[in-house]
């Protein structure tokens, strides 16, 4: 297939599962969750990918009120923080930061920002200098208000922006902000992203002589 190219003034992009593989620490902690509840784990982890703690636990124990989920949310971020075995760059994530060094682009994450921090150094990522993290909005993905929120901190329309997710829910949060998605890794394939990879490895960016970036994807 001939690389596919598309022009932005900005990239939003997601964290985990996106720039950080962290699937091993949120499989060990959300199982441990799920047994605690009394739920089966390997449906709790087609849920919680891409959201919010506490959206996750509205989802799967809809009888509890929203101050159980904040409280035990809170709980489960220190457990996840403090856990990163495992935790490495997706392939390409450190060239891909790399090219965007100099160039508008901010991290848009449903992670709390110590979590964000924490899982970046781990991976041995920098830290982008636009963060929009959980404390930052009202809603959990799907809602658009986090890519929004970074859009219009760069200083750009939606239209303008492209943005890297994994996630279904993310996925959905992107289109419902207007902004057009590469869909990274296996998760993306069901969510009918604007292109596709299997890893940031297909993906090149580099800055376009009349402004803003080029973005070259070889699915």
């Amino acid at each position: 297939m001939e690389p596919r190219k598309l022009r932005a003034r900005a990239l939003l992009l997601d964290m985990d599962g996106t720039l950080v593989n962290s699937d091993p620490v949120v499989e060990r902690c959300w199982r441990r969750w799920a047994a605690r509840h009394g739920l089966d784990g390997d449906h709790v982890l087609t849920v919680v990918h891409g959201r919010q703690g506490h959206a996750t636990m509205a989802a799967l124990l809809p009888h509890r009120t929203m101050a159980e989920n904040y409280a035990e949310n809170a709980e489960l971020l220190a457990e996840e923080t403090a856990d990163t075995e495992g935790v490495t760059a997706i392939p390409g994530a450190p060239a891909l930061l790399a090219a965007l060094q100099g160039h508008p682009h901010a991290l848009v994450t449903s992670a709390s920002e110590k979590l964000a921090l924490t899982r970046l150094a781990a991976a041995g990522l920098p830290v982008p200098q636009v963060r929009v993290t959980a404390e930052r909005v009202s809603a959990s993905k799907p809602d658009p208000e986090g890519f929004l929120k970074g859009a219009a901190e760069l200083g750009f329309a939606p239209e303008e922006c492209l943005v890297f997710e994994d996630a279904g829910v993310g996925i959905a949060a992107a289109k419902a902000a207007g902004m057009r998605v590469v869909g990274v890794g296996p998760r993306a394939a069901d969510h009918a992203p604007t292109v596709r990879v299997r890893s940031l490895e297909q993906v090149r960016v580099e800055p376009h002589p009349d402004g803003g970036l080029v973005v070259t994807v070889t699915a």
